[in-house]
């Protein structure tokens, strides 16, 4: 009796007078209002911390966004412009990116990102101010520091290249590398590159991953948030968590690879077998030397490992009985004929072909040159000049 004297006058609820009545109809909209709240946070899944991303991406973007092919809407010029004029800057925050340092795998490396980059700002921005120069390097730095992207230069610049409408740098892939550059031009780029591999940050553009001139609408300007404007050229960045700073986490990797478009322009190696190992031209040589009667070459494959190739000499009889029995199927005149010349004796010669001419005049000898004797049986000798 005495607990229930004690606790009952505290769970009484006292009922609001008439004065009172708006005052606690307000309280009670707001304990109602932090109730729902509260449910709604204990229902919701926590959220994605993903690595190399950083925290305050919500669960639904762990996978990075799919950058777009650069495909123009069909529109003229004065159009393009207007419509681009008519879509605001966005007030949003846009910090300027952090300095990126690059630790590259050899000096072989360092120099292919500086003429990717070098030919990035020649031929995107050849004609800008230095400030349009310096913004499209920007934008390239921050695409290998983001995820939606590859994490080398070279590989940034020349992603999609392979196909027609699939670039993400226009002149990758409409010939543009076919004009020679001018030496101060491209003097004055390869110094804006080699700045901006060293740190420097060109503020203005802060996180942009996206530019287009101003006289072309791309389909994908309109889902990205427009960050700024620098000479003849609009920037834009990801909308939500990927255009934040938290989205540019990932280390650039240091091994840039080989482009074939940049052989031109290029002051090192591009080609795979210059890219072998110490340990596999060893193999090289040692299998040379074990059978120097066969041709052995050294390459990469598209794993870029490291493996030998040995190619034995072969007469013409024996290629063509190897490739007719590849078919599974009887040997027609027709197809020795086509693959090894042979013609039985007193056949026509089928599918129309010319009989065979006169045996032509053996070849003449050359020195050091090795030859097969006669029947391909035996290793190859030397000719003896």
């Amino acid at each position: 009796m005495l607990s229930q004297r004690i606790l009952l006058p505290v769970l009484r609820f006292p009922l609001p007078g008439r004065r009172h009545w708006l005052p606690a109809l307000v309280l009670a909209t707001a304990a109602a209002l932090y109730l729902l709240a509260a449910l709604s946070l204990v229902q919701t899944e926590p959220v994605a911390v993903a690595a190399g991303v950083g925290a305050g991406l919500p669960i639904d973007l762990r996978a990075p966004p799919k950058p777009e092919p650069l495909q123009f809407r069909d529109i003229p010029v004065q159009d393009a412009v207007a419509i681009n004029a008519s879509v605001p800057l966005s007030k949003l925050p846009n910090p300027a990116a952090p300095p990126l340092a690059l630790a590259f795998g050899s000096m072989i490396d360092r120099t292919r990102s500086v003429e990717c980059l070098t030919a990035a700002v020649y031929y995107e921005a050849g004609i800008e101010p230095l400030e349009g120069q310096r913004a499209v390097a920007q934008v390239v730095l921050n695409r290998v520091r983001h995820p939606a992207y590859p994490h080398t230069v070279c590989g940034v610049v020349f992603q999609g290249s392979e196909r027609r409408t699939g670039c993400q740098f226009t002149f990758t892939c409409d010939g543009a590398l076919r004009r020679t550059p001018s030496a101060s031009g491209w003097a004055r780029a390869r110094k804006v590159a080699e700045e901006a591999l060293a740190g420097k940050v060109f503020a203005p553009v802060g996180l942009a991953t996206h530019y287009h001139t101003n006289w072309v609408v791309p389909y994908w300007s309109s889902s990205l948030i427009k960050a700024a404007n620098i000479g003849s050229h609009i920037f834009y960045r990801w909308t939500g968590g990927w255009g934040k700073p938290g989205a540019f986490r990932a280390r650039a990797s240091g091994i840039e690879p080989g482009v074939a478009l940049m052989s031109r322009l290029s002051s090192v190696p591009l080609s795979p077998d210059a890219a072998v190992s110490t340990d596999a031209a060893a193999a090289l040589a040692a299998a040379q030397a074990a059978d120097p009667d066969r041709v052995v070459t050294a390459s990469v494959d598209s794993f870029q490992r490291a493996v030998l190739r040995r190619y034995e000499p072969i007469s013409r009889e024996k290629a063509t009985a190897t490739a007719i029995a590849r078919t599974g199927e009887p040997a027609s005149s027709s197809l020795r004929w086509a693959l090894g010349g042979e013609r039985p004796a007193g056949e026509a010669a089928p599918l129309g072909r010319k009989a065979a001419a006169a045996p032509a005049a053996p070849p003449r000898c050359l020195e050091g040159v090795r030859r097969l004797p006669d029947g391909a049986q035996g290793p190859p000798e030397k000719q003896g000049c």
